[in-house]
């Protein structure tokens, strides 16, 4: 009897070996899948939307509001570059001119956008496939930016209009734009400001949220505040490189007013190339990837900062709840 209980306790050690490897082998094989997936995602947590959209709006009006008073200026010196005509010259005065107005539309826009994208983020990435979370988030953006538009177009029609020297204050500006153009003169150059935007939206928040995913894969921790600033301005300033061409279009076409110097978005680009030349189409590139990557990086490290920080003081579920 003893050599057939020493061949059975054998063959039990031998399958139960294999069961070991076979486990760690499977939790390998999850481990590289989830490195595509949000760091956000927690499915063992059900989806809670108003919690997700309140959270997003309080960091994304946040962040939004710290981002446009500390690089107002470079954003004025960059729309008075793009809007220079030929050999026009730069005016250095009243860089902050149009800063309050511009508060009062930029802290609605961007809670509105981190309020959409959170949500709507997280409920993408609960129904695509863990490899293509990137699409996700590039959905995501464009989702959000398509929301915020409705008040991001006035607001900075009405900022570059102040920018450049054509109204004083922000109430003169939406009167005036108002009487003279209409309702539609406040949505001048929608068409190209979601040709720009849009695609900013979505390669941004694609870029900045798949670095942040291999990063913390790679570091095997979360990332603190510095890290998630660089990841941002890094993300940012390649976005705001790519999309020059698009940010100058919605420039020329948001302020040229009741003058109507182009008929479209096509119009607009073969009379910059044809009377400037192509390399007109990249006027303002240097301070606007210098802005943007500066704004990425406060934008992200205040928006993870603050998300951090709400989600610290949620209340503890339920006994409930945990039960359920």
């Amino acid at each position: 009897m003893g050599p057939f209980t020493l061949a059975v306790e054998t063959k039990s050690s031998s399958k139960a070996s294999s069961d070991v490897s076979n486990r760690k082998i499977h939790h390998l094989q999850l481990e590289a899948r989830k490195c595509f997936a949000s760091v956000n995602m927690e499915k063992e947590k059900p989806f809670d939307f108003l919690r997700i959209l309140f959270e997003g709006i309080i960091a994304g009006g946040t962040a939004g509001v710290v981002v446009e008073t500390a690089l107002y200026p470079i954003d004025t010196i960059k729309t008075r570059l793009q809007a220079a005509r030929g050999g026009g010259k730069i005016v250095w005065k009243g860089l902050y001119s149009g800063l309050a107005g511009n508060i009062a539309g930029v802290l609605p826009a961007s809670a509105l956008f981190v309020g959409v994208y959170e949500p709507a983020k997280q409920k993408l990435l609960s129904l695509f496939p863990e490899n293509l979370s990137a699409f996700a988030h590039l959905t995501a953006g464009a989702i959000g930016g398509l929301a915020a538009s409705l008040i991001r177009v006035p607001t900075e029609v009405v900022k570059q209009r102040m920018q450049t020297g054509q109204f004083t204050s922000a109430p003169d500006a939406v009167r005036l734009i108002a009487s003279k153009e209409g309702f539609k003169g406040l949505y001048a150059g929608y068409g190209s400001f979601l040709l720009r935007d849009l695609p900013f939206d979505a390669i941004q928040f694609c870029i900045y949220e798949q670095l942040r995913i291999g990063y913390k894969a790679a570091a095997r921790r979360d990332l603190n505040d510095a890290e998630n600033a660089v990841i941002g301005a890094f993300a940012g300033a390649l976005t705001g490189a790519i999309t020059t061409p698009l940010d100058v279009i919605k420039t020329r076409l948001m302020v040229q007013g009741s003058a109507n110097q182009y008929k479209g978005i096509f119009d607009c680009v073969q009379t910059i190339v044809r009377e400037e030349g192509p390399p007109a189409l990249l006027k303002g590139i240097g301070p606007r990837v210098l802005w943007i990557g500066i704004g990425g990086s406060i934008f992200f490290g205040v928006l993870e900062s603050t998300k951090r920080y709400l989600a610290e003081r949620r209340p503890p579920p339920s006994q409930h709840s945990k039960h359920d």
